[in-house]
């Protein structure tokens, strides 16, 4: 069986998805939706859409019965909006990262969805890349011993314009939803929900915050330490720590190509390409792989995946609500 996909959004991640598609023989890009014409043809035109599935808008997509299942690829202040309505539409939808703004919308999404019985997942991409599953692998076999903390940060100096949605509070800016979320959906998924969480930030001119920790506890002791930066270029690395040993993820943490196991006075560095794999390309980065698990679990009938489960999103989304809390940072009408 093949997939028809439809993609909502034209912009970098959009065309990053498009070119991950091409690595599936299993999966066709079928049609676009943009806020315009213009980008919508554009769009079409690179990737060999034909014009009729070219929409200039996300509700001509959404009735486009040509489409298997959506990519939510817009930004994230509106996420909640569209996989409304590719939900209500009856399209199964993957919403790329973050999930939402806040847990009451990622909630309401959650709830369309499993009342509709369709499929929907966050686009937690590194969840899928040879290292993370390696990672999951040797923490299940308790390579390390038990856990007891995961330190992980991500962050880039960027010039401080507040016309850029990362700078824009109306649309969700700031390092926390945009960069943060990577490493904090790291420690959820090594150490599951924090139970106690204080969260620090250095809030910019325009209201969003541009440097952020978080430091969480788990009821087992263990603790985790998540750092996201638009003011700073971090390492972006992290560094999963055990009773026996540690696991290192090199720059970028949220999309390596190796792992480093030490355990004792062993060292061994495993060679975990996120990009390329057996068909020795390249194309999409790594993306193809989330795309390959959507559509195994659509073939096994699910509505959710097992891997990135929707309450585990909903509590990734709950932490950073509470860390945002702390800080003092409000999105608009949020």
């Amino acid at each position: 069986m093949s997939f028809r996909w439809g993609i909502a959004g034209t912009g970098t991640i959009a065309k990053g998805f498009a070119d991950a598609l091409g690595r599936l023989r299993d999966a066709h890009l079928v049609a676009v939706g943009s806020r315009s014409r213009k980008t919508a043809d554009e769009f079409g035109e690179k990737y060999g859409i034909a014009p009729a599935h070219r929409h200039a808008s996300y509700e001509d997509l959404a009735v486009d019965d040509s489409v298997d299942i959506v990519y939510v690829a817009s930004p994230h202040s509106h996420h909640h909006e569209h996989t409304l309505l590719f939900l209500n539409a009856g399209r199964p939808v993957l919403c790329e990262k973050a999930f939402a703004l806040d847990a009451v919308q990622a909630a309401e999404m959650i709830a369309v969805a499993r009342e509709r019985r369709l499929f929907l997942m966050e686009a937690m991409w590194s969840r899928f890349l040879p290292a993370y599953v390696k990672v999951r692998e040797l923490l299940a076999e308790s390579a390390i011993g038990e856990v007891q903390s995961v330190e992980a940060d991500f962050g880039f100096r960027l010039p401080a314009n507040p016309t850029h949605r990362l700078f824009n509070r109306a649309l969700g800016g700031g390092a926390l939803l945009d960069l943060g979320v990577y490493p904090i959906s790291l420690a959820s998924m090594v150490l599951g929900t924090p139970e106690r969480i204080t969260a620090y930030s250095k809030l910019g001119a325009t209201g969003v915050d541009e440097h952020t920790a978080i430091l969480s506890g788990n009821g087992n002791g263990a603790v985790a330490l998540a750092q996201c930066s638009l003011r700073a270029t971090l390492g972006c690395t992290a560094r999963i720590t055990g009773t026996e040993g540690h696991i290192e993820l090199p720059f970028m943490m949220h999309c390596p190509d190796e792992l480093t196991i030490q355990v004792r006075s062993t060292t061994e560095r495993l060679s975990l390409p996120a990009a390329r794999d057996d068909d020795n390309s390249t194309a999409g980065g790594g993306l193809h792989h989330q795309a390959r698990h959507v559509q195994e679990r659509l073939l096994a009938g699910k509505t959710e995946s097992d891997i990135m489960p929707l309450d585990e999103t909903l509590a990734i989304m709950r932490t950073l609500d509470t860390a945002r809390d702390q800080i003092g940072l409000r999105y608009a009408d949020h």
